[in-house]
């Protein structure tokens, strides 16, 4: 099976794709899970969310997106079919969305607090910002580090990305590209960048084959039901395929981390400031960085 990512088609289980390994058995085991993100760079597990609160938060996305006419009229609400001509939206930010109750109950579920907790051998606190995205028919994410867009607390921060939906391979779900943690000389040059201070684009490369020829490792995707998620720490490579389909493909990123450890104060308080200089005036494109660089 070929599956679109950027500009290129990539076979399942070929040299650049195959799937990422199931971390769920280990679900309750947190030095197996500790060991497991250290070897691979991330952990895939299946049902962490109540799959009915997740369905619950899909709902009132859905309905926002159809009071703004972002849905095909008379197609079911929860298929979240794209209307014609409309591209999505990013709500990151967005409280009138991201702290409804129901979405809220996803994504700070007590479970999901104590889950942190225990990983991290101490009380979990995680950013008030949301990143949740609606990705609209052939959009995907290119191949970035998230230490760029939140480094200035502690370095051990972990992304929850969870999909808002059952999520086939042909709507776009994440792709890791394992053993990019152990890029050392990324790690060293564009894993130091910071995107307010340095106002640099924040994607590596929107080139995956690039990546695996150059670096090497794999890229990693799967299929996700409501209610999985995959977790990954701030020096794991990740992006996504394209979404292919005519539906909007609903997912949020969300951050935890120890909570006495610095923070990032970007994207905690009552309003978070977010980025607020980056994309704002001259930005340096990531072609040059890189070259300055030499990666």
């Amino acid at each position: 099976m070929k599956l679109t990512m950027g500009k290129y088609d990539l076979e399942i289980g070929g040299r650049y794709l195959d799937e990422l390994r199931d971390a769920t058995a280990d679900r309750h085991d947190m030095p197996a899970l500790r060991s497991r993100l250290h070897d691979e760079g991330y952990l895939l597990i299946r049902g962490l969310h109540d799959r009915n609160k997740v369905k619950s938060a899909r709902r009132v996305i859905l309905e926002n997106l159809q009071q703004a006419e972002q849905l095909a009229p008379g197609a079911p609400l929860m298929d979240g079919v794209i209307a014609e001509g409309k591209r999505g939206k990013f709500y990151g930010g967005s409280k009138a969305i991201t702290h409804t109750p129901e979405f809220l109950a996803v994504v700070e579920a007590p479970e999901l607090m104590q889950f942190f907790a225990e990983y991290l051998d101490g009380p979990s606190l995680t950013y008030d910002f949301k990143w949740l995205r609606v990705v609209p028919n052939g959009a995907f994410t290119g191949a970035h580090y998230d230490i760029v867009y939140m480094g200035r607390g502690t370095t051990n921060v972990f992304t929850v990305w969870t999909p808002l939906g059952d999520l086939p391979y042909d709507m776009g779900p994440l792709a890791i590209l394992a053993g990019s943690h152990r890029f050392d000389r990324i790690k060293e040059t564009y894993g130091e960048m910071d995107v307010d201070r340095d106002k640099v684009t924040g994607w590596f490369s929107n080139d995956p084959v690039e990546l695996v020829d150059t670096y090497g490792g794999k890229w990693r995707s799967a299929e996700f039901e409501m209610g999985d998620a995959l977790i990954f720490g701030m020096y794991t490579m990740h992006g996504s395929l394209s979404n292919t389909t005519g539906r909007f493909r609903l997912s949020c990123d969300t951050r935890y981390q120890r909570a006495d450890e610095p923070v990032d104060e970007r994207w905690i308080g009552e309003n978070p400031i977010a980025h607020y200089a980056w994309m704002k005036g001259d930005t340096v494109p990531m072609e040059k960085a890189r070259q300055r660089w030499g990666v």
